[in-house]
């Protein structure tokens, strides 16, 4: 077994979470009172990953709701699968955070804190090999920014050799309208940088720009946007929940996809991705489902692919009878057709990844993990928002009355500044640059070894990899 317990915290985080449960359930045949209806032996094989089973054909989700005013759980209370989850695992205080990051994360949070981590350690009693925890929130609010940042730093610190993954929804003011978003994203991304080990970035803007423009929504609302992120979240888990051979668990993942220690943010797509009406004029073939995946008007998260370079990446398509053969030839016609877009000291070395297990209501689908250069641009211009109001230390005054120092606004930025320079600095370098010895003497084949000592990873990258299960 390889346990992986959920954490979903704040609005926003137990919306996507109960989104994502109500997929996955239908995926393996689980009812809305945690009943047992599969068919086949694939849907239980790996149940166990984020189910416990409680009875005979009776399984309850792995999950801990969290947020610090009771309306959220009163709505999932309420909902047709309250009955899912268990009651014990609900933990919610009665005040809110009031899109405070430093209310969620020094005050109020910090009091419902200890509560929280004896539901996680009961949690952990229950695996017999935890791999690690999930975390859904969203970086625009108070209770998801901060007790969500304040609740990563203290799993870290007492289950240090366990893997967190987050699903962070970033805000854009497309969707909605808290003035102080800007203050919330910085601090939180502060934490991810140092306390995550792998971040999905899913941006409210992208997801509201596929509402509109693919999926031909005029008004699109919140039910939308989760129902977007659910069908991400369940092709990314997909290899952690079937039978597979490679990507099998989160360290597996981590490793192929993470070149560089800090560099572990994703920008995720989906396929495919129609207009109702035009759902019946559409193959869905493995060309047409490739071909949406590598479509930078499909990633959600806001940044454009195509300013940036590929440093690694990972394909998952599902559905019965895909043809290996056909895949590969696709994504080395995409790759060739697309190559300014790759970092050039990466070797002609890809992979794809069939799954036999189809999303629910579709016979086939994909899900594209792109760990891209270009995602620099969504965290400049989170950069630039917070420096155009904390340059007149606008609203810092709510901040500092919560118990927070000044200097956490500037050591954030400045982090953040750093993790921009990084990627810069991996997406110019050349192949020469990368090898360091090209053409040189022994003296120089010392100088520039040291030099990429210095730097503490050098220059090495791995290939761009789709990785195979099934």
């Amino acid at each position: 077994m390889r346990e992986i317990i959920n954490l979903q915290v704040g609005q926003c985080g137990n919306q996507i979470g109960s989104c994502f449960w109500e997929t996955i359930s239908a995926e393996h045949g689980i009812d809305a009172r945690g009943s047992y209806h599969g068919t086949s032996d694939y849907q239980r094989e790996r149940l166990d990953v984020y189910y416990n089973e409680i009875d005979k054909e009776k399984y309850v989700p792995r999950a801990i709701l969290v947020d610090l005013e009771p309306g959220t759980m009163s709505a999932i209370k309420a909902s047709p699968s309250a009955s899912l989850f268990k009651p014990d695992n609900f933990v919610f205080g009665t005040s809110g955070a009031g899109n405070n990051w430093a209310k969620g994360h020094y005050t109020e949070g910090a009091e419902l804190i200890d509560q929280i981590l004896e539901v996680i350690r009961r949690e952990m009693e229950s695996c017999e090999c935890p791999q690690g925890f999930q975390l859904c929130h969203s970086l625009g609010g108070g209770t998801g920014s901060g007790l969500g940042t304040l609740l990563l730093s203290k799993i870290k610190e007492e289950f240090p050799s366990r893997l967190i993954s987050t699903y962070s929804v970033l805000p854009s003011p497309k969707v909605t309208d808290t003035v102080v978003e800007p203050y919330n994203s910085i601090l939180s991304l502060h934490h991810l940088i140092e306390n995550a080990d792998s971040v999905f970035c899913i941006d409210n803007g992208a997801l509201f720009d596929i509402c509109k423009r693919t999926l031909k929504l005029p008004n699109p609302d919140f039910v939308h946007l989760n129902g977007l992120i659910s069908q991400v979240m369940s092709g990314v888990t997909c290899s952690l929940r079937f039978p597979g051979q490679l990507n099998s668990d989160l360290r597996k993942l981590s490793v192929n996809l993470i070149p560089f220690t800090r560099l572990h943010f994703f920008s995720v797509a989906g396929a495919p991705i129609v207009s109702k009406d035009s759902e019946k004029y559409v193959n869905s073939n493995i060309m047409e489902l490739a071909s949406q995946m590598f479509d930078p008007n499909n990633m959600m998260t806001a940044c454009d692919t195509r300013k940036g370079k590929y440093l690694t990446a990972a394909a998952v398509f599902r559905g019965r009878n895909i043809s290996t053969q056909d895949v590969d030839n696709q994504m080395h016609l995409l790759q060739s057709k697309n190559s300014t877009n790759f970092v050039e000291w990466i070797p002609n070395n890809i992979k794809t990844s069939v799954c036999d297990v189809a999303p629910s209501g579709l016979p086939v689908s994909g899900t594209f993990i792109a760990n891209t250069t270009s995602i620099k641009g969504l965290f400049q211009r989170y950069a630039t928002q917070f420096n155009q109001m904390y340059r007149r230390k606008a609203f810092v005054h709510w901040y500092l009355s919560e118990g927070m120092e000044e200097i956490e606004f500037t050591e954030a930025d400045s982090n953040l500044r750093d993790l921009l320079m990084e990627y810069q600095q991996y997406e110019d370098a050349t192949i020469d640059e990368a090898v360091g010895v090209a053409g040189g003497d022994d003296g120089e084949e010392d100088d520039d070894m040291g030099k990429e000592g210095e730097a503490g990873e050098g220059k090495r990258a791995p290939s761009f990899l789709f990785f195979l299960w099934g």
